[in-house]
This record gives C-alpha cells, structure tokens and sequence, in this order.
C-alpha cells in the first residue's frame, strides 16, 4: 500500500513503523475472512484492511481522528486474527495500537465515553478496588433495565452472583518447589483474575510447585497494563508496566529467574510485547530482558513434563472437555496446539469448535465498551462450543472464561485447573459444585 508520509514525520520513530507496517499491507483481503467484525457487519471499513486505509489517512494528514474512524477502529477487537492469516506479515497489533494513542490524545469523546472509560481505567486493574465496584453492581442489578446506556448494563451484567474470597495466594511470598526445584519462577497473580476468579492462581501454584518449581510472587507487580494500553492511553500502561519490570528484575537479581509465567494470555501477549513498549525509554534493556523470559503457563508445563508431576491419576477419563482457544494465545502468542496437546496427556477427551479461530468477543474491555458486537460473537462462539455436548469447558484466558460463562450452564475452567486436578490436585469448585461457569 502506497504511503505519502513527509520526510518530517518520518523523523518520529512511531510514525516511521507504521508507514513500514502500510506499506507492506498489498490489499488481498485474506484478512476479511477471518475479522470477527467484518463477518457480522459486512463493512469493509469493520475489516482490517478498511481500518488500515482509514489508519494511513488518519496518520498522515496529522490531523485530529475524526468520528467515522474513532468509531470503526473502537470496533476491532484486536483480536489478531487477521495476523494469523495476513501472507504478507502486516504487523497489525502495532498499528492499530498507535492508531488509538493517536485517537487518544487528538479526539475528544462524548461526556458518557470519557467518563466510562475512565471509570474501567480507574477500577479494572486494581484488584480491591474492582471487588468493590462489583459488590456495588451486584447490588444494582434490580434496577439494570431503568439505565440508559447498554455499556453501563453490560457491567452490571459481568458481576459474578457471588464473588470469590481473598486468596493469601495472591500476596508477595515465595512458594518452594515441592522435590527438587526445577526452576525459579515470577507468577503474575494479574489484576482482574484476583478479584473474579482466585481458583486459577491456587492452581497455578500448586501445579508448578509440583513440577519442581519454586514459585515467587513479586513485590510490586500487579496489572499487565493490557486495559489500558488497549484504550489508547499508553503512558498509564508503561506507567503500570515498569512496575512489574522492575519487580520481576529485582526477583531476577537476588535469586535468578527462569520464567516469568503468565496463566491470562491476554496478559502475556502484552507482556512479551514489553520490548516493543519500552523500546525508546531507559527500561528498554530490562524490559526485553523481562518480556524474553516471559512465558504462558502451558509452556511451562510442556517443557517440564508433565510425567514429572506426582502422577496423572486418571480423573479425566471419559470426561468430555471442549477447549476454547483464546484469540490471545492462538494468534497473539502463536501457541495453538500445546494447551490442547496437555490435556490429553492428562487423560481428558478434548475436542475443540468449530471456527474455533474466530474470537469469542470478550477482548479485554470490549464486551463492555461494545456489547451490542461482543454479545453477537459470544451468542456464535457458545452455539458452538454446546454443540459438542462438553462436560466442561476449559479455555487459558479469564475474560474468554468470563464472557463464555455468561451463555452457558456447562462449567467453565482454566485449563490449568484441570491439569492441577488430573496431577494430584482437588477437583475445580466450579466443576464440584456444578455451576454456570463464571458463577452468574
């Protein structure tokens, strides 16, 4: 795709990389056939290379982004697909990363726009304060059909019936490897997870325990920065991601570190993205440094074997799991079969949907930001999951747990969780207890 950036703009390293990723788009529209959006609106501006040619014109006038382009790319999902499928390697994610820091700090939102998205700013990646604002939805929800905004009703609709005890798990400590240790692992406990679902890092540290890992919870870390980086507001995510570089580093400097082990992709897709983030700031070096090591649990799980582990004890036979493959670990982190590959060694039947590439439109905030889109997606990808009658069903990504909850009855779990179960751990409560499966 032809660019006519000036010699002037091109001197902003950002603008530079984007003219690069442009012009390497050739227009051949595989990408249209796997863009969620494009699928269920038909607009060719609600596909990637639509949102591509309104980039480029947006970019180089450097002017203000107007409303037709705010609203088409406040559509994507980024839910990198598209990638998955581009012959030509468009680096998709960064640009339309740029394009919403560009929207950022030009456009100025309606009042009920800036004011919802600063509230999901302000609440979703603090894990205590997230408990209280969905104690708050809980106890609103009589009154969800008198509020006016369908965003606002989505939140109410996201707040689990009963919330999840603190987990001790969560706080800064170090957890021994059971046997000898293996490894020396940074555990991101993660922000929203702790306030909506404690089972998964319970699990978590339990299983890598028993594979020989010795498990720290790093002072200091916390939200990936995902949330907001995804609204456009760069600085807060670097802000909130140099924490967990330095706390990762300093776990590195005082007793070595392996991995860092991300159990939300969605997380570790930005995660491993820290270089890219930092690359013109002083924690450039330590933020590479971070994002080489980081890995997604089941990574760590494959290379340590689960044959290590005290012994698969054979509660997974006969039961039927469908795994959900989240956007952001098939396409984001580009691991598709291994999670899938784990639980069958584990002695579980897995099956997987169809068009099981195709996102479930959860997508970090966007079931709350566009629930209309978001609701249609989970509505397509829950037909297709109960189509496989599943006794449970296992995805490696809260937000597609959440969002898939919301339109079943089968039990949803972390992946993790079932191999925890599987190795010698106890059975997952949402499975025990026979619950929907985000407990609505």
């Amino acid at each position: 795709m032809q660019t006519q950036f000036s010699e002037t703009q091109l001197q902003d390293p950002a603008l530079r990389q984007s003219n690069a990723i442009i012009r390497s788009c050739v227009h051949c529209g595989f990408c249209t056939a796997t863009c969620p959006t494009y699928q269920l609106l038909g607009d060719e501006c609600d596909s990637p290379r639509g949102r591509i040619y309104m980039i480029k014109n947006m970019l180089e006038s450097g002017a203000p982004a107007d409303a037709k382009t705010v609203r088409h790319i406040d559509r994507c999902l980024s839910c990198l697909g598209c990638m998955t499928t581009c012959p030509s390697g468009v680096d998709y994610m960064h640009l339309v990363d740029h394009a919403r820091a560009h929207i950022e700090t030009t456009y100025r939102r309606p009042l009920a726009d800036r004011a919802i998205r600063w509230l999901l700013a302000r609440l979703l990646p603090f894990p205590a304060r997230m408990r209280v604002a969905l104690l708050l939805a809980r106890a609103a929800r009589p009154f969800r059909h008198w509020l006016p905004d369908p965003r606002l009703r989505a939140m109410l609709d996201l707040a689990p019936a009963q919330l999840p005890p603190v987990s001790r798990n969560d706080d800064p400590q170090i957890f021994p490897a059971q046997g000898k240790r293996r490894m020396r692992v940074a555990l991101m406990t993660g922000c929203a997870q702790r306030a909506l679902d404690t089972d998964v890092n319970d699990a978590s540290i339990r299983l890598l325990t028993r594979l020989g890992c010795e498990v720290v919870v790093a002072k200091g870390a916390g939200c990936c920065g995902a949330l907001v980086l995804h609204m456009g507001k760069t600085t807060e995510a670097r802000q909130t991601a140099a924490r967990n570089v330095r706390a990762w580093t300093a776990v590195s400097e005082t007793g070595g570190l392996d991995a860092v082990v991300i159990n939300t992709s969605g997380c570790g897709t930005t995660v491993k993205d820290y270089g890219h983030l930092f690359r013109y700031t002083p924690l450039a070096e330590s933020a590479a440094r971070i994002a080489g090591l980081t890995k997604d649990i089941t990574e760590v799980i494959a290379d340590l074997g689960l044959e290590s582990a005290v012994g698969v004890n054979g509660v997974g036979s006969g039961l039927n799991v469908a795994y959900h493959a989240a956007c952001s670990l098939q396409h984001g982190q580009r691991i598709r079969g291994g999670p899938r590959a784990l639980l069958e060694s584990a002695g579980f039947s897995v099956s997987e949907p169809v068009d099981s590439h195709m996102c479930c439109g959860s997508a970090g905030t966007y079931n709350l930001l566009q629930p209309e889109i978001s609701g249609r997606l989970r509505d397509r990808k829950v037909r297709a999951l109960a189509a496989l009658a599943p006794d449970v069903i296992a995805a490696g990504n809260l937000g597609c747990m959440v969002q898939i909850g919301l339109g079943v009855e089968t039990p949803v779990v972390h992946t993790v969780e079932l191999i925890d179960w599987a190795t010698g751990g106890p059975i997952p409560p949402k499975i025990a207890a026979g619950s929907p499966g985000a407990g609505h």
